[in-house]
Formats: structure tokens, sequence, C-alpha cells
């Protein structure tokens, strides 16, 4: 939370334990802002610093500004007990985001403690779209009748552990994204919805995760020659724009993805690549299982059109448009 926020909540549980109003005003100067308390028909005024979290070895400081500023206040979303119990023995008053108080004014003594703060409910993660639900969904898209595998088949194919299969699963019929068509049998449906929820956790979640490196050819007219390489479809294929290519002939690409299941910096020595943060070959960990080897070294068509469609460049865009008409459209159009 912000400033404001932190303050405001701190007022709201206070007013809701005492009945205590405060009025806060922030303020751009060396002390974040002022607090305008009215309590029993006396109007108390505090200038106020705030903190997240407050630590010990910011105790001193507190102790400066109380000096400079007589009437000062600290508020910050959580203090700690034995926190509490110096900042009295300064006599500095504080509030925390429970709507526990210490003030001191010399005529009026407000103290609140015991007060719990409310704890945000952690949200509840859909395991069907963590980094490993990521890879078994992708399977269960690229093959129409997998679904229906058993779990432990399932597993072998994804390499994902037996156990977590149930919760992924799970986590797609909680989403809608299954249909039970009887005890035994059910079926993907909302595909279209299922396919953009994965590119969506592709980009954010999965495809970071299995990122190798980031390179560039030592002899940098080596990028033109590209599809020279000595690619092992069994091992590594292409993937985002050089796939387009090969699949197309329409994508002149700009950048070069490559999928491999050979070892971190295996492809470094064969290419003569070098790392450059800023280079233009990004190699990726193979996460998926080769059914079969393709006459071209290309990614699956449904992994292609992603790696396009997350990139936001217009070339990329219509390229992946007529992968999706030609390739893929009839998987998806009747969910």
């Amino acid at each position: 939370m912000n400033e404001d926020a932190i303050v405001q909540q701190a007022l709201n549980r206070l007013k809701d334990h005492t009945g205590i109003d405060g009025i806060w005003t922030k303020l751009d100067q060396e002390i974040d802002g002022a607090i305008d308390f009215h309590f029993q028909s006396e109007d108390f005024h505090f200038m106020v610093e705030v903190k997240r979290e407050l630590r010990e070895y910011q105790l001193p400081a507190l102790v400066n500004l109380f000096h400079k500023y007589p009437n000062f206040l600290v508020v910050a979303e959580r203090i700690f007990p034995n926190l509490k119990e110096k900042l009295r023995d300064h006599k500095i008053g504080y509030l925390d985001g429970a709507g526990n108080i210490f003030v001191n004014t010399g005529g009026q003594l407000i103290w609140l403690d015991g007060q719990k703060n409310i704890e945000p409910e952690k949200p509840i993660t859909n395991r069907a779209f963590t980094k490993t639900g990521l890879r078994t969904v992708f399977y269960l898209l690229a093959h129409e009748n997998a679904i229906r595998m058993p779990y432990r088949t399932i597993a072998k194919h994804t390499g994902v552990a037996l156990g977590n299969i149930n919760n992924i699963i799970q986590g797609l019929r909680d989403a809608g994204f299954i249909l039970q068509m009887s005890d035994k049998e059910m079926r993907l449906q909302n595909k279209t919805e299922l396919l953009n929820r994965w590119i969506a956790g592709y980009r954010e979640t999965l495809k970071p995760a299995v990122l190798q490196g980031r390179y560039r050819f030592f002899h940098l007219d080596d990028f033109k020659n590209w599809k020279a390489l000595d690619v092992r479809p069994d091992t590594t294929v292409w993937g985002g724009e050089p796939a387009a290519e090969l699949i197309t002939n329409w994508l002149n690409p700009q950048v070069l993805t490559v999928y491999t299941a050979e070892k971190k910096g295996a492809l470094l020595p064969k290419w003569k690549l070098i790392p450059d943060a800023a280079g233009n070959v990004l190699i990726y960990d193979k996460f998926w299982e080769t059914d079969k080897v393709n006459a071209d070294p290309v990614a699956p068509y449904l992994l292609v059109y992603a790696d396009l469609k997350i990139k936001d460049d217009p070339r990329c865009l219509e390229t992946a448009e007529m992968i999706y008409d030609k390739y893929l459209k009839n998987e998806f159009k009747q969910y």
C-alpha cells in the first residue's frame, strides 16, 4: 500500500474501534503529512511520518523527528510489540494498521492495544496455469484426444509428476474448460478461450522460465545464413519468426527463437554464439515431448502461433493469423 492507503486504513480501523475521527493531510515537506483528530469535543493536531513496517533501525530518526515536531505521530501498517514499547518509552505517539493507538498530549492519554491486523486472503492459484500446469495444458491443446488419456499416460508424455496431473485437470474443470460427458469421459470445451488463457500464461510464466539465454553471432553476417545452421529436429527446432518463415515463406525474421533439448551452452560453440543481453538469438529449453520428427525443424504450429502472438509486431501478428487460419482454426472453431 502507498502512504495514503496505509494512513486511511489505520484511521478507518481506529474509528471502528473507538469512534475517533481523524483527517489526513498529505504534505510535500520533510515530514509526510498531518492528522487532525477530534475526540471528546477536543481537536488534536499531529505531524505524521508514515512507514509500511516499522523497524528498530528507524527509531533514532523517529526520535529526532519527535524532538523537532513535539506533536509527532508515526503511522505504520505494522508495528511489532517491542517497538511499540520503545516508542512509548520515548513518548512518541503511534497508530498502526489494526487501529491500535498511543498518544499522550499531556492532557489526554489515548492508548488502545490488542487489535489484530486483517490479513489479506491469499489468492488461490489455479494449478492449470502454473509453470507445470502450462506445460500440461499445452500438451492437451496440441493433442485432441489427450484429455481422454489415463493420467499416468499424460504424466509420461509431459514429464509432469503424476500427482500434479489431477490438480491440473481439476484446475481446468474449475475454470470451465472441461465438459464431463460421463463418469469416465470428458473433453475440452471453450478451447479458443483456453488457448488465449494459455498464451497469456505462456508469455508471463512459462516462456521466461525456460529461457536458456540471449545471444548474438560472433560474426554478425552469420545471422543472414540462419537456414544453413546445423539444426537437428530430434533435439533442436526453430520457434517464433524463423519457424514462421519456414512454414509460410512470408516473414523475414529479425529475431531467431530456438528450442533445444541440449544442455545450456551446447549450441554456443556449434553456432559461434556469444552472450549478449541485447542479442537477437534467444535459446529456450524444449519443454514438450517430440511425437514425430518433422521434415521442417520447427516447433509445433500451436507454439509458433503463440510466439508470434505475444510479440507486439504487426508483421508477426499478421503471420500468426495466417498460421491460425490455415493450420489451427479447425481445431478450435467448433468449441
